[in-house]
């Protein structure tokens, strides 16, 4: 796919994977249109980018901000899904109405981004890129709401990969990193309940606060890792449906499939063993 004057929107772009991958479109010639809930951004981003506030579960900024892009440049080329954010905690003590606007984020932002970049994708061509998670595939003990968004998001993305594929040249991708150095962490850390907590999940919350469940440990990757990802899939002459990012993304991606009666105790076990680790090493 050439870049020489190609437009991409991108979400959740004010600082993580957001801000690196508006710096890697940036870097490769792409009129980066930068959108976020938060209304700034890096002083580099500001410099490169045309920066936008967005909110994605707000279908009507969505509508305008789409709208003014393909005012301002004639054309949409790519649509890279990043915004989102994690709530942590056992499922039995996750509020529903967290979780319910935490998938508004995670699924039906990128439902409603779709529906509006689509009839110009349709007549021009175009890539949509979703940012997910191999939390999609194997979900975390402590991390069920979180992983539930993520799996829809999953499903709905390759149902509109294959819906759109043939006659439109359309092109629709995820990218599934497994920890990345973000604020994401400390985001989750502060959406657990201090009150209320119940006691059968002692072990879950140690693993969350003191271990790596949440935050990777030496297992992370960069921003700018995932960012180089994200770039391929919108470049790519033949895009792949999945891009882990990183070995070990992909070894968690594929231990969805053993057998359930393998799979739990080693979620059970990473847990505890990175909390004794974490609380040992401080």
């Amino acid at each position: 796919m050439s870049t020489g004057d190609s437009v991409v929107l991108l979400t959740g772009a004010a600082s993580g994977i957001g801000a690196a991958t508006a710096r890697a479109f940036a870097d490769n010639g792409w009129t980066v249109y930068a959108t976020d809930i938060e209304s700034e951004f890096p002083d580099d981003i500001g410099e490169r980018c045309r920066c936008l506030e967005l909110d994605v579960t707000d279908e009507a900024q969505i509508a305008a901000v789409v709208d003014q892009i393909i005012t301002e440049t004639g054309r949409l080329d790519c649509l890279v899904n990043n915004a989102g954010y994690g709530v942590a905690g056992p499922v039995e003590d996750v509020s529903p109405d967290a979780a319910r606007k935490q998938f508004d984020v995670l699924v039906q932002g990128p439902h409603r981004l779709a529906q509006a970049v689509l009839p110009e994708m349709r007549a021009h061509g175009g890539r949509i890129v979703t940012v997910s998670s191999v939390l999609g595939h194997t979900a975390s003990p402590g991390l069920g709401a979180y992983s539930a968004g993520k799996a829809a998001v999953e499903s709905l993305t390759d149902a509109l990969r294959i819906e759109v594929a043939g006659a439109d040249d359309v092109h629709v991708s995820l990218v599934e990193p497994a920890w990345v150095e973000t604020g994401f962490a400390d985001g989750a850390l502060g959406s657990l309940p201090d009150e209320d907590r119940t006691p059968t999940y002692d072990g879950t919350y140690d693993a969350l606060e003191d271990g790596w469940v949440l935050t990777g440990g030496p297992l992370t990757t960069t921003p700018e890792a995932v960012a180089a990802t994200v770039l391929a899939a919108a470049t790519d002459t033949q895009p792949k449906a999945r891009y882990p990012v990183g070995a070990f993304a992909t070894f968690v991606r594929w231990t969805h499939w053993l057998p359930a009666r393998l799979q739990d105790p080693i979620h059970r076990g990473f847990g505890r063993a990175s909390a004794f680790l974490g609380r040992w090493l401080r």
